[in-house]
């Protein structure tokens, strides 16, 4: 694993301006944030620079305001309820640059905090813009990014502080490269990768760099459609993507070449409808009648994947087995998560999981406590498991 300075490498930060890029862009609902979870996460760096007299300045993001102040996208709301749960008085400062900000700035005691404004509603942000980047910058000494979820767009507040002054990995930052190191960076095998979701086209990246990299790949959700398809199974009216049918050859082609097994269902769960309590059954996968969908898949199949989970020493997680958000469509999901769970929690499974639907899943199966490492970066996490470089993260590379 490459080397990044921690807050381990800060030995005195008191009465340091220190600048910490955070992920705030949390679910609002009636003008109040309805999910905590990104807040919480960013606690232990902000209490531990904090506690060391730190003067702690946050930067964030919310939303798309494309460049311009949207009263909608204000991180104002969100500062209350950090100062809730951090319980600790923070300041809010309605700009993020400029003479106003210095003097903020200046008149912080040691161990204060303060939030920024949008760091979106500068154009400068977005795209990192070097004169926009020098005005963050002289408002800090220090540099701290907990923000992976930011991590793979190279922004101002994510890229282009990390170049102007001394960059450390914050501590939920840390903790998710220290986990993704230990699903594909530098793995106990065998690993085996789950990999759900609706559609082949949105995650070809990924397969083509997962086949490569693990010992099975189990294949769920409607990709796994797809995949059948292209195989010569009739799957009625499930979705699918026929035009794909190529490319999801080549991929089971790359993954029989790097001795990677490919798992596709045995047996679904189909029904007419796409609705919940919708009529459904249990079939074979040869057996799809023409005017069903394929909306989970079935026990046998459940029975499959648990096993590679078994035999698995790693496990990497992305997207579900089916259509879990709508019962009785959960079930493989679930059934596979807490197996997952339970090998964890024994000490025999390292599990990394991440993605907007997998949290959701894990979520809904109560596992997500007992897995090693769940991110809670979608667009980062995605483009990691892609093999791609993501530019906050290589900026804070010694």
């Amino acid at each position: 694993m490459p080397a990044f300075r921690t807050l381990d490498d800060l030995t005195d930060v008191s009465g340091k301006r220190v600048l910490v890029r955070v992920d705030l862009n949390v679910p609002m609902e009636n003008g109040d944030v309805s999910d905590m979870t990104r807040i919480e996460r960013v606690l232990p760096t902000i209490e531990e620079l904090s506690g060391k007299g730190a003067k702690v300045i946050l930067l964030a993001h919310f939303g798309r305001p494309k460049g311009k102040r949207v009263d909608d996208m204000s991180l104002a709301p969100v500062a209350h309820a950090l100062e809730e749960v951090l319980d600790h008085d923070v300041v809010f400062a309605t700009d993020c640059i400029g003479e106003a900000m210095q003097k903020a700035i200046a008149k912080m005691d040691d161990g204060d905090v303060m939030l920024m404004e949008n760091t979106r509603f500068y154009a400068g942000e977005e795209a990192n813009d070097p004169a926009f980047t020098d005005e963050l910058a002289a408002l800090g000494d220090i540099y701290v990014n907990d923000a992976f979820s930011a991590a793979h767009r190279a922004h101002a507040s994510t890229e282009g502080l990390a170049r102007r002054l001394p960059a450390y990995a914050g501590r939920t930052m840390e903790a998710e490269l220290k986990a993704l190191e230990k699903g594909l960076g530098n793995p106990e095998k065998p690993v085996v990768a789950i990999v759900g979701g609706a559609k082949v086209s949105t995650k070809l990246d990924l397969l083509m760099n997962l086949v490569k990299k693990v010992d099975a790949l189990v294949i769920g959700g409607g990709m796994a459609n797809t995949f059948l398809a292209a195989r010569g199974t009739d799957v009625g009216k499930s979705l699918c993507e026929h035009d794909l049918a190529a490319t999801a050859k080549q991929i089971m082609i790359e993954a029989a070449s790097a001795g990677c097994a490919i798992v596709l269902p045995v047996d679904a769960v189909v029904a007419r409808e796409f609705k919940a309590g919708a009529a459904s059954e249990t079939v074979d996968i040869a057996n799809v009648p023409a005017d069903a969908m394929i909306l989970d898949v079935g026990p046998r199949s459940v029975e499959a994947i648990n096993g590679w989970i078994d035999r698995a020493k790693t496990l990497v997680w992305n997207g579900p087995l089916g259509a879990f958000e709508i019962e009785p469509f959960h079930k493989a999901t679930v059934s596979a998560a807490r197996h997952a769970a339970e090998r964890t929690r024994d000490g025999k499974l390292v599990s990394v999981a991440g993605g907007g639907d997998t949290v959701a899943a894990l979520n809904q199966a109560d596992a997500t406590a007992e897995f090693t490492y769940v991110s809670t970066a979608g667009g980062a996490f995605l483009e990691w498991m892609e093999g791609k470089d993501l530019p906050g993260v290589s900026a804070l590379k010694v």
